[in-house]
Protein backbone atom coordinates (compact mmCIF):
# COMPACT_ATOMS: atom_id res chain seq x y z
CA UNK A 1 0.00 0.00 0.00
CA UNK A 2 1.22 3.06 -0.75
CA UNK A 3 2.28 6.10 2.02
CA UNK A 4 2.28 9.77 1.59
CA UNK A 5 3.74 12.88 3.24
CA UNK A 6 0.11 14.15 2.43
CA UNK A 7 -2.36 12.79 5.45
CA UNK A 8 -5.04 14.87 4.17
CA UNK A 9 -5.52 15.59 0.46
CA UNK A 10 -8.22 18.05 0.84
CA UNK A 11 -5.61 20.59 2.25
CA UNK A 12 -4.89 21.08 -1.59
CA UNK A 13 -7.04 19.60 -4.01
CA UNK A 14 -11.19 19.76 -3.31
CA UNK A 15 -13.93 19.27 -5.55
CA UNK A 16 -16.64 22.24 -4.33
CA UNK A 17 -20.27 21.38 -5.79
CA UNK A 18 -22.85 24.52 -5.81
CA UNK A 19 -26.19 25.68 -7.03
CA UNK A 20 -26.48 29.08 -9.48
CA UNK A 21 -28.61 32.16 -8.24
CA UNK A 22 -28.28 34.80 -10.98
CA UNK A 23 -26.47 37.26 -8.40
CA UNK A 24 -23.55 37.17 -6.35
CA UNK A 25 -22.18 34.08 -3.92
CA UNK A 26 -19.76 33.50 -1.80
CA UNK A 27 -18.78 29.97 -1.74
CA UNK A 28 -16.70 28.63 1.14
CA UNK A 29 -16.27 24.76 1.99
CA UNK A 30 -13.14 23.92 -0.20
CA UNK A 31 -11.50 23.96 2.64
CA UNK A 32 -8.10 25.61 2.02
CA UNK A 33 -7.68 29.32 -0.41
CA UNK A 34 -7.11 27.96 -3.94
CA UNK A 35 -4.87 29.08 -6.22
CA UNK A 36 -6.37 27.71 -8.82
CA UNK A 37 -10.39 27.20 -10.07
CA UNK A 38 -12.39 25.11 -12.63
CA UNK A 39 -15.97 25.92 -13.24
CA UNK A 40 -17.63 24.13 -15.06
CA UNK A 41 -22.14 24.24 -15.53
CA UNK A 42 -23.51 20.31 -15.09
CA UNK A 43 -27.01 21.36 -16.17
CA UNK A 44 -26.31 23.90 -18.47
CA UNK A 45 -24.10 24.23 -21.28
CA UNK A 46 -21.56 26.69 -20.52
CA UNK A 47 -17.97 27.38 -20.96
CA UNK A 48 -15.54 25.82 -19.05
CA UNK A 49 -13.84 28.74 -16.47
CA UNK A 50 -10.71 28.52 -15.50
CA UNK A 51 -9.50 31.52 -13.29
CA UNK A 52 -5.84 31.26 -11.11
CA UNK A 53 -3.94 33.76 -8.58
CA UNK A 54 -1.02 34.46 -10.74
CA UNK A 55 -2.90 36.05 -13.56
CA UNK A 56 -6.00 37.34 -11.09
CA UNK A 57 -9.58 37.45 -10.54
CA UNK A 58 -12.04 38.43 -13.40
CA UNK A 59 -9.69 36.95 -16.33
CA UNK A 60 -11.34 33.73 -17.16
CA UNK A 61 -10.22 31.33 -19.47
CA UNK A 62 -11.72 28.82 -21.76
CA UNK A 63 -10.57 24.80 -22.31
CA UNK A 64 -13.33 24.23 -24.94
CA UNK A 65 -12.09 27.20 -26.89
CA UNK A 66 -8.97 28.67 -28.02
CA UNK A 67 -9.45 32.51 -26.95
CA UNK A 68 -6.95 34.92 -25.51
CA UNK A 69 -7.71 35.67 -21.60
CA UNK A 70 -11.03 37.13 -21.29
CA UNK A 71 -11.77 40.20 -18.40
CA UNK A 72 -15.24 39.49 -17.12
CA UNK A 73 -15.90 41.60 -14.44
CA UNK A 74 -19.10 39.60 -12.83
CA UNK A 75 -17.14 36.47 -12.96
CA UNK A 76 -15.07 35.07 -10.33
CA UNK A 77 -14.40 38.39 -7.74
CA UNK A 78 -12.49 36.94 -5.13
CA UNK A 79 -10.63 33.94 -4.45
CA UNK A 80 -11.25 33.44 -0.37
CA UNK A 81 -9.68 31.71 2.53
CA UNK A 82 -12.25 28.55 2.57
CA UNK A 83 -13.09 29.01 -0.94
CA UNK A 84 -14.12 31.67 -3.88
CA UNK A 85 -16.50 34.88 -4.30
CA UNK A 86 -18.56 34.90 -7.94
CA UNK A 87 -20.54 37.47 -9.76
CA UNK A 88 -24.04 36.61 -11.93
CA UNK A 89 -22.22 35.96 -14.74
CA UNK A 90 -24.11 32.79 -16.45
CA UNK A 91 -20.79 31.00 -17.36
CA UNK A 92 -20.27 30.13 -13.71
CA UNK A 93 -23.67 31.42 -12.19
CA UNK A 94 -27.22 30.54 -14.26
CA UNK A 95 -30.18 30.81 -11.67
CA UNK A 96 -30.94 27.37 -10.54
CA UNK A 97 -28.22 25.96 -12.56
CA UNK A 98 -25.64 23.25 -10.80
CA UNK A 99 -22.09 23.95 -11.46
CA UNK A 100 -18.96 21.86 -10.32
CA UNK A 101 -15.51 23.64 -9.29
CA UNK A 102 -12.15 21.90 -8.84
CA UNK A 103 -10.01 23.34 -6.81
CA UNK A 104 -6.02 23.29 -6.52
CA UNK A 105 -3.80 25.09 -3.97
CA UNK A 106 -0.47 26.72 -5.14
CA UNK A 107 1.59 29.05 -2.93
CA UNK A 108 -1.39 31.11 -1.85
CA UNK A 109 -0.87 34.04 -3.93
CA UNK A 110 0.34 35.54 -7.01
CA UNK A 111 3.62 34.47 -6.01
CA UNK A 112 7.29 36.10 -7.35
CA UNK A 113 9.62 36.11 -10.59
CA UNK A 114 11.64 32.48 -11.37
CA UNK A 115 14.80 32.69 -12.59
CA UNK A 116 15.70 29.34 -13.25
CA UNK A 117 15.34 29.50 -16.90
CA UNK A 118 16.47 31.73 -19.74
CA UNK A 119 12.52 33.57 -19.46
CA UNK A 120 12.12 35.28 -16.40
CA UNK A 121 8.62 34.64 -15.27
CA UNK A 122 6.71 36.97 -14.15
CA UNK A 123 5.02 35.16 -11.41
CA UNK A 124 5.36 31.45 -10.11
CA UNK A 125 3.30 30.84 -7.41
CA UNK A 126 4.11 27.21 -6.19
CA UNK A 127 3.41 24.32 -4.00
CA UNK A 128 6.35 21.95 -3.52
CA UNK A 129 4.17 19.80 -0.87
CA UNK A 130 1.64 19.23 -2.92
CA UNK A 131 3.55 19.16 -6.92
CA UNK A 132 1.60 22.26 -8.30
CA UNK A 133 3.05 25.77 -10.12
CA UNK A 134 1.50 28.07 -12.08
CA UNK A 135 3.63 30.05 -13.45
CA UNK A 136 2.88 33.18 -16.29
CA UNK A 137 5.94 34.48 -19.00
CA UNK A 138 6.62 36.56 -21.87
CA UNK A 139 7.47 34.13 -25.03
CA UNK A 140 10.77 35.04 -27.25
CA UNK A 141 9.93 32.58 -30.04
CA UNK A 142 13.54 31.29 -29.31
CA UNK A 143 13.90 27.26 -29.76
CA UNK A 144 15.52 26.12 -26.45
CA UNK A 145 14.30 29.07 -24.55
CA UNK A 146 13.23 27.29 -20.69
CA UNK A 147 11.14 28.26 -18.28
CA UNK A 148 11.58 27.42 -14.52
CA UNK A 149 8.71 25.81 -12.96
CA UNK A 150 9.86 26.06 -9.00
CA UNK A 151 8.51 22.56 -8.44
CA UNK A 152 11.86 21.17 -7.16
CA UNK A 153 11.10 18.04 -9.29
CA UNK A 154 10.79 17.04 -12.44
CA UNK A 155 6.73 17.86 -13.69
CA UNK A 156 5.02 14.75 -15.31
CA UNK A 157 2.27 16.98 -16.89
CA UNK A 158 2.62 20.45 -17.95
CA UNK A 159 -0.38 22.58 -19.83
CA UNK A 160 0.25 26.36 -21.76
CA UNK A 161 -2.54 28.93 -22.74
CA UNK A 162 -1.38 31.50 -24.55
CA UNK A 163 -3.33 34.41 -22.56
CA UNK A 164 -2.93 37.30 -25.41
CA UNK A 165 -4.15 35.37 -28.45
CA UNK A 166 -6.33 33.15 -29.79
CA UNK A 167 -4.27 29.50 -29.84
CA UNK A 168 -4.47 26.13 -28.93
CA UNK A 169 -3.97 24.50 -25.36
CA UNK A 170 -1.19 22.69 -24.85
CA UNK A 171 -0.36 19.88 -22.86
CA UNK A 172 3.34 17.76 -22.20
CA UNK A 173 3.00 14.63 -20.59
CA UNK A 174 5.58 12.00 -19.96
CA UNK A 175 3.35 9.69 -21.22
CA UNK A 176 3.47 10.75 -24.69
CA UNK A 177 7.03 12.26 -24.12
CA UNK A 178 9.00 15.79 -25.58
CA UNK A 179 8.69 15.06 -29.29
CA UNK A 180 4.53 15.19 -28.92
CA UNK A 181 2.36 17.70 -27.67
CA UNK A 182 -1.89 17.38 -27.28
CA UNK A 183 -4.55 19.66 -27.40
CA UNK A 184 -6.95 20.44 -24.54
CA UNK A 185 -9.38 21.92 -25.99
CA UNK A 186 -9.89 19.47 -29.05
CA UNK A 187 -9.65 15.41 -29.45
CA UNK A 188 -6.83 15.00 -31.81
CA UNK A 189 -4.17 12.58 -30.89
CA UNK A 190 -1.08 13.22 -29.74
CA UNK A 191 0.85 14.58 -32.50
CA UNK A 192 4.73 15.20 -33.04
CA UNK A 193 6.52 19.00 -33.19
CA UNK A 194 9.45 20.11 -32.02
CA UNK A 195 8.48 23.32 -32.20
CA UNK A 196 6.47 22.73 -28.86
CA UNK A 197 8.76 21.10 -26.27
CA UNK A 198 12.00 21.36 -28.23
CA UNK A 199 11.96 17.47 -27.74
CA UNK A 200 14.05 18.11 -24.58
CA UNK A 201 11.80 16.84 -21.70
CA UNK A 202 11.37 19.40 -18.44
CA UNK A 203 14.05 19.11 -15.48
CA UNK A 204 13.56 19.31 -11.74
CA UNK A 205 13.98 23.38 -12.78
CA UNK A 206 12.88 24.19 -15.65
CA UNK A 207 10.67 23.17 -19.10
CA UNK A 208 11.72 23.86 -22.77
CA UNK A 209 10.15 25.11 -25.29
CA UNK A 210 10.50 25.49 -28.87
CA UNK A 211 9.45 28.67 -30.71
CA UNK A 212 6.03 27.72 -31.88
CA UNK A 213 3.43 30.32 -30.89
CA UNK A 214 1.11 28.00 -29.27
CA UNK A 215 3.86 27.83 -26.31
CA UNK A 216 6.86 30.45 -27.40
CA UNK A 217 5.80 33.58 -29.40
CA UNK A 218 7.61 36.12 -29.32
CA UNK A 219 5.93 39.13 -27.27
CA UNK A 220 3.04 37.12 -26.57
CA UNK A 221 1.98 36.14 -22.68
CA UNK A 222 1.64 32.28 -21.35
CA UNK A 223 0.40 30.85 -18.30
CA UNK A 224 1.72 27.41 -17.28
CA UNK A 225 -0.05 24.89 -15.07
CA UNK A 226 2.80 22.74 -14.15
CA UNK A 227 2.13 18.97 -11.79
CA UNK A 228 4.45 16.78 -10.23
CA UNK A 229 3.72 13.21 -8.65
CA UNK A 230 3.11 13.18 -5.29
CA UNK A 231 2.99 9.68 -3.92
CA UNK A 232 -0.69 8.93 -2.27
CA UNK A 233 -1.83 11.96 -3.70
CA UNK A 234 -1.30 12.34 -7.73
CA UNK A 235 -0.16 10.87 -10.42
CA UNK A 236 -0.23 10.99 -14.04
CA UNK A 237 0.27 8.04 -16.57
CA UNK A 238 -0.95 5.64 -19.25
CA UNK A 239 -2.54 2.53 -19.34
CA UNK A 240 -3.60 0.18 -22.92
CA UNK A 241 -7.55 -0.60 -22.92
CA UNK A 242 -8.41 -3.73 -23.56
CA UNK A 243 -12.53 -3.21 -24.90
CA UNK A 244 -14.51 -4.76 -22.87
CA UNK A 245 -16.62 -4.10 -19.41
CA UNK A 246 -14.27 -6.07 -17.06
CA UNK A 247 -11.77 -2.92 -18.14
CA UNK A 248 -8.23 -1.74 -17.42
CA UNK A 249 -7.28 -1.65 -14.26
CA UNK A 250 -4.67 1.66 -13.66
CA UNK A 251 -3.30 1.58 -10.01
CA UNK A 252 -2.66 4.80 -8.62
CA UNK A 253 -1.77 4.03 -4.69
CA UNK A 254 -4.77 6.24 -3.90
CA UNK A 255 -8.31 6.42 -3.94
CA UNK A 256 -8.71 9.35 -6.89
CA UNK A 257 -11.02 11.94 -6.56
CA UNK A 258 -10.48 13.26 -9.60
CA UNK A 259 -9.84 11.60 -12.58
CA UNK A 260 -8.87 13.19 -16.25
CA UNK A 261 -8.48 10.48 -19.45
CA UNK A 262 -7.72 11.19 -22.76
CA UNK A 263 -7.08 8.76 -25.66
CA UNK A 264 -3.32 9.05 -27.67
CA UNK A 265 -3.42 7.31 -30.43
CA UNK A 266 -6.55 8.21 -31.92
CA UNK A 267 -9.61 11.49 -31.43
CA UNK A 268 -11.50 11.60 -28.08
CA UNK A 269 -13.10 13.86 -25.74
CA UNK A 270 -11.37 14.91 -22.26
CA UNK A 271 -13.21 13.04 -19.88
CA UNK A 272 -13.39 14.24 -16.13
CA UNK A 273 -15.23 12.60 -13.12
CA UNK A 274 -15.20 13.11 -9.90
CA UNK A 275 -15.90 11.83 -6.23
CA UNK A 276 -18.67 14.39 -5.47
CA UNK A 277 -20.72 14.35 -8.64
CA UNK A 278 -20.08 10.06 -8.36
CA UNK A 279 -20.42 9.46 -5.02
CA UNK A 280 -21.12 5.49 -5.66
CA UNK A 281 -19.47 3.30 -8.30
CA UNK A 282 -19.93 3.26 -11.45
CA UNK A 283 -18.83 6.93 -12.07
CA UNK A 284 -21.13 7.89 -15.09
CA UNK A 285 -21.52 11.89 -15.78
CA UNK A 286 -18.41 12.69 -17.04
CA UNK A 287 -17.68 16.55 -18.13
CA UNK A 288 -15.80 16.59 -21.30
CA UNK A 289 -12.77 19.72 -21.14
CA UNK A 290 -12.96 20.18 -24.61
CA UNK A 291 -17.01 20.81 -24.75
CA UNK A 292 -19.11 23.36 -23.60
CA UNK A 293 -21.60 20.54 -23.19
CA UNK A 294 -23.47 19.57 -19.74
CA UNK A 295 -22.81 16.57 -17.76
CA UNK A 296 -23.42 13.56 -19.83
CA UNK A 297 -24.56 9.87 -18.69
CA UNK A 298 -21.68 7.60 -19.76
CA UNK A 299 -20.19 4.69 -17.74
CA UNK A 300 -16.54 5.03 -17.15
CA UNK A 301 -14.94 3.61 -14.34
CA UNK A 302 -15.16 2.41 -10.87
CA UNK A 303 -13.00 4.68 -8.46
CA UNK A 304 -11.04 2.00 -6.12
CA UNK A 305 -8.89 2.45 -3.34
CA UNK A 306 -5.87 2.06 -4.88
CA UNK A 307 -6.91 3.02 -8.40
CA UNK A 308 -9.46 3.05 -11.30
CA UNK A 309 -11.45 0.42 -13.27
CA UNK A 310 -12.84 0.81 -16.76
CA UNK A 311 -16.42 -0.33 -16.90
CA UNK A 312 -17.09 -0.22 -20.54
CA UNK A 313 -15.13 -0.59 -23.71
CA UNK A 314 -15.60 2.46 -25.36
CA UNK A 315 -13.05 3.92 -27.70
CA UNK A 316 -12.94 6.96 -25.66
CA UNK A 317 -11.57 5.29 -22.46
CA UNK A 318 -10.94 1.40 -22.90
CA UNK A 319 -10.26 0.50 -26.82
CA UNK A 320 -8.70 -2.70 -27.13
CA UNK A 321 -5.01 -2.00 -27.61
CA UNK A 322 -5.64 1.82 -27.42
CA UNK A 323 -3.38 3.96 -24.98
CA UNK A 324 -4.90 6.76 -23.17
CA UNK A 325 -3.26 8.85 -20.58
CA UNK A 326 -4.76 9.83 -17.51
CA UNK A 327 -4.33 12.69 -14.51
CA UNK A 328 -5.69 11.59 -10.85
CA UNK A 329 -5.59 13.47 -7.59
CA UNK A 330 -6.94 11.84 -4.53
CA UNK A 331 -6.07 10.30 -1.00
CA UNK A 332 -3.93 7.09 -0.21
CA UNK A 333 -5.65 4.77 3.08
CA UNK A 334 -2.62 4.98 4.73
CA UNK A 335 -0.62 8.56 5.59
CA UNK A 336 2.85 9.47 6.31
CA UNK A 337 4.45 7.30 8.85
CA UNK A 338 2.20 4.13 9.01
CA UNK A 339 -0.84 6.76 10.32
CA UNK A 340 -3.96 6.18 8.33
CA UNK A 341 -4.92 9.02 6.36
CA UNK A 342 -8.67 10.67 7.99
CA UNK A 343 -10.37 12.51 4.48
CA UNK A 344 -12.17 10.89 2.58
Amino acid sequence: MAYTTINKSGDYFNTKLYTGNGGTQSLTGVGFQPDFTWVKGRSVAEHHNLYDAVRGVTKPLYTNLNYGEGSVSDSLTAFGTDGFSIGANAYINTNSATFASWNWKAGTGQGSSNTDGSINTTYTSVNTTAGFSISSYTGNATSGATVGHGLGVVPKMIIVKCTSNSTNWIVYTAATGNTNWMYLNATNAAGANSAAWNNTSPTASVFSLGNDGDVNGSGRTYIAYCFAEKTGYSKFGSYTGNGNADGAFVYTGFKPAFIMVKRTDGTSNWQINDNKRDVDNVQNTPLMANLNNAESTDTSWDALSNGFKMRQGYGSKNASGGTYLYMAFGQTLVGSNNIPATAR
